[in-house]
């Protein structure tokens, strides 16, 4: 029988406490035995509620007082880098959310650190773990609808997210915290490197949510050209009002494939004519990757019983946080942008 692995939580809030369901219900290789948050409030109410005994307001009390493997890292993308050297500097195994960083330079040192530990990262991007998602990258790699052409594909989030996750001096904005799924998406589906991107923004929604963040915007489209030859486009609304809304789009030379939609259950009701048909809607991102943050904790586990790389590492973090500065750098400029001048920079 192999190894359970000890974890230490870090950050208690949505979702660390998305990631410890996860791992208390569905991950048997994997135990949290610390949870490490600063607020003592969200600390006691996320302890309590999933048996965390060991409760931290810092990683180095944890790392002084508590035996364990691994630590799952879901605090805001600044932290990132000290949190995860600290981690790396005392033989643990990384599992960091997205966005990796907030620039490449601290990429770069999170590798480093990494490798010179000996210890594995993986990246928090749950939608390759996804089952539909999955299921769609084995038939685009088997060849069922030639090669790719173009890919489309949208992050919608009904809630405004927290004022330091709109704000671009601290997290890069809405790019980073609620596309950097769509960013690993499209270089994951497309095969290739991002080549050159050109954003669009626009505030619809921000006066009446009382959001006075220079350059907020709620809507952005992102047009991308990849290395090699292939197009692709990011449309991300946040909030967008209706529900959480993540489908993906692929076009290849010999016919189209499409992943998710907007229905959450195939039922539909209807009570009377003036109403109409109703079908449920996924509210919200836990609901609809529920079994894709189960089977991405899954992995990281399994990755450190077998030592083996994992699925998603720190170059695909790099890459996203590489077209994030791209994709924002555009709309500031109002021009698109090569990826080398973000990578050369």
């Amino acid at each position: 029988m192999k190894k359970q692995i000890r974890i230490c939580m870090i950050g208690g809030g949505r979702v660390g406490k998305n990631h410890s369901r996860a791992l208390t219900g569905y991950v048997p290789g994997g135990k949290i035995v610390a949870l490490v948050e600063t607020s003592s409030q969200v600390r006691e109410e996320t302890a309590r509620e999933f048996g965390i005994e060991n409760q931290y307001d810092l990683l180095e009390a944890a790392l002084e007082k508590v035996d364990f493997d691994a630590v799952v890292i879901t605090t805001p993308t600044p932290t990132h880098l000290p949190i995860t050297a600290l981690a790396a500097e005392n033989k643990k195994h990384v599992f960091l959310e997205k966005p990796m960083a907030l620039n490449l330079r601290e990429c770069d040192e999170i590798m480093n650190v990494i490798n010179k530990n000996s210890v594995i990262l993986q990246l928090g991007f749950m939608r390759r773990f996804d089952p539909e998602f999955v299921a769609a990258s084995e038939r685009i790699e088997a060849g069922e609808i030639g090669q790719p052409m173009m890919i489309k594909t949208n992050t919608h989030g009904p809630g405004l997210p927290p004022a330091w996750a709109r704000d671009l001096r601290s997290s890069n904005g809405m790019l980073a915290e609620v596309n950097s799924h769509d960013w690993d998406t499209l270089r994951w589906f497309m095969a290739s490197n991002l080549e050159r991107v050109y954003t669009e923004v626009a505030n619809f929604k921000g006066a009446a949510n009382n959001v006075d963040t220079p350059n907020f915007y709620d809507n952005a489209i992102v047009n991308v050209k990849f290395e090699n030859g292939g197009l692709g486009m990011i449309s991300g609304i946040c909030p967008c009002g209706y529900g959480y809304d993540a489908r993906v789009e692929i076009v290849g030379d010999k016919g189209i494939m499409q992943i998710g939609e907007l229905k959450g259950q195939s039922i539909l009701v209807c009570t009377n004519r003036d109403q109409g048909l109703i079908t449920p809607i996924y509210r919200t991102w836990p609901e609809r990757f529920k079994w894709a943050y189960i089977n991405e904790l899954g992995h990281f586990v399994s990755c450190i019983q077998n030592d083996t790389p994992p699925r998603a590492g720190g170059i695909d973090g790099r890459w996203a946080v590489a077209g994030v500065l791209a994709g924002t750098k555009s709309f500031l400029e109002g021009r698109p942008v090569y990826l080398k001048e973000i990578i050369n920079a």
